[in-house]
This record gives structure tokens, sequence and C-alpha cells, in this order.
């Protein structure tokens, strides 16, 4: 795989070769974003972002916050959006429904140079709940059906390691659907469910929510203090989402975005941080061959 750099250089090289004959044949842009966090606050991190992109293709660009992950997913499968940051899972969706949709572009990557992150259960200290094992007959909240870490991943490697269903009532006393991760993190914070599942890169300090992830946006954003929380289970790594753009786009298009967003933490680090949910390395390369085991593995789910 090529370091960042190396395909910056390359990116750039490309853009001067094609010159003048890489004239745009799109008149806008429009960029879906996963849901996750309320609306509002999806398009204020990726204000930034937007402006930069309208900028660089010199084309009206927009910004798109449905309510949930299949939104995304449908309107990248119909052209109405032309790019997103997808989870695992959701691209996972894309191609199985149409493989000539869309294409994965980059990938976040840690500051370790890791491009994993991780499912993490957890639940708030008062509730005496330390594992699984605590949470028989309890309420368990996931985020949307098409999340990776808030749903695929937990209803795979949950019932292998304890033996609990995702079926209310068989273990749990009931799992709920709460529609995104900040959803989630603030229904266990308030007390409204007894635990719940979100993403985080897992590394860096608990207190702060990790390094990056739902958790850091969420402390970040005044909505948790984590030192009232505590971590009670973790998935295997999973690798983190691909952004994708739709295929049928000038490859011009494809070149300019590619570059935009492997350069984006030299340009402008405080962009990147909104951008990418916290403190990162930045971005890199990726295509499809990383996700095969997520696509087998949303093929096992039916």
């Amino acid at each position: 795989m090529k370091t960042t750099k190396t395909f910056i250089a390359a990116a750039i090289a490309a853009l001067t070769l094609a010159g003048a004959a890489g004239a745009q044949e799109i008149t806008e842009f429009r960029i879906g974003v996963l849901g996750g966090e309320n609306a509002q606050d999806r398009m204020t991190s990726n204000e930034c972002f937007r402006a930069k992109t309208e900028e660089l293709l010199g084309v009206p660009t927009k910004l798109f916050t449905p309510a949930d992950y299949d939104g995304v997913i449908q309107g990248l499968l119909g052209g109405t959006i032309d790019m997103a940051w997808l989870g695992a899972s959701a691209y996972a969706k894309a191609y199985l429904t149409d493989p000539e949709a869309v294409e994965p572009v980059m990938v976040k990557t840690n500051l370790d140079k890791s491009y994993g992150y991780y499912s993490i259960g957890f639940a708030r200290k008062d509730r005496n709940i330390a594992s699984l094992d605590d949470m028989k007959g309890k309420v368990f909240a996931f985020g949307d059906p098409n999340s990776t870490s808030g749903y695929l991943i937990p209803s795979i490697e949950i019932p292998q390691q304890t033996g609990a269903t995702m079926e209310n009532g068989a273990y749990f006393g009931e799992v709920k659907f709460t529609g995104g991760h900040e959803q989630t993190i603030v229904a266990v914070a308030n007390g409204e469910v007894d635990a719940g599942v979100t993403w985080a890169d897992g590394m860096g300090a608990w207190e702060d929510g990790f390094n990056s992830g739902a958790l850091r946006k969420a402390v970040d954003a005044g909505l948790v203090d984590m030192n009232d929380m505590v971590e009670i289970w973790r998935s295997k790594p999973i690798p983190e989402g691909p952004v994708v753009l739709r295929k049928a786009l000038p490859e011009r298009v494809k070149i300019d975005m590619t570059t935009l967003i492997a350069s984006l933490p030299y340009m402008d680090p405080e962009c990147a941080y909104n951008f990418m949910a916290g403190d990162a390395l930045g971005f890199q390369p990726i295509n499809h061959d990383a996700y095969i085991s997520i696509i087998e593995a949303r093929k096992s789910k039916g």
C-alpha cells in the first residue's frame, strides 16, 4: 500500500498531467454524512470540508444528513450522493446491492498507522455492570442496523463469546436501536438504557473518549463524562470504513477529491480533526479487498 505522502505526490502529478483536458463534467457535488450525531452537529463538523471541496471543484457543494445510514447508502446507489465516509458494513451493503455503484478510495489512519477500530460496550458505573455477564435481563442499546460497530460486529461476536442472542428477552431484556452513535451515548449517560455499544480507535485515555471516535466527539461536545462510564466489552479489531466515491464520477473529480482528503491534515489540522472525529494521523489509500471479510460477515446475516 502506498504511503499517504507518496499518494499525494502521485495525485498532484496526475492533476498536472490532466491539465485542461480534465474539464469538469459535473454541475454540483453532494456529500452524504452518516448518522451518529444530530444533523446540525454533522453539518458543523463537515462544513470546512464542504467549503474546501466547493473551492477545489468549482461547483456548488452540498452536505446531506439523512436520518439513518440507509439514506446515505440509497443516495449513493441512486446517484443523488457523490461521496460519503461509510462504515465497513454500510460499504458492504452498497457493494452487495450494486458492485458498480461506488469505490473505496481512502481510509482514516490512526496515530499508530493502523486503520482499525473497535466496537466498545459501555455502561454507567452506578449501574454496577462490569461485563456482559451482568447484562442478563437488561436493556442493551445499539445504533443503526447498517452500522458496523453499532450492530453488525456485536451481533456476530457477542453470541460467539457469550451464547447470548440479539432476540429480545432471550438473554438481554431488550435489544434497542437508538438510531446512531450519539443517541446511544446519550441514552446510556442519561440512564435511559443499561448499556450500549459505539465506536472508538481504542487508543489514548479513557477519560478523553480515546483519541478518536464517537466517544471522543461526545466528550468534546460535553455530552458525556467518561469518568462516569465503564467499558464492559470490546470487539476484535474492525477495519475502518472507507471514504467512497461514485464510480460514475469523472476521473478528474475522483483525483481531486482523493488528493484533498489525503492533504487535509497538512492543509488544515482543525478541519481534519472535525472531519476525522478526533486525533488521527490522516488518510491513506484503500481498495475493495480490505473489506472482503466484512462483506462475507454481512452476507452471513442474510
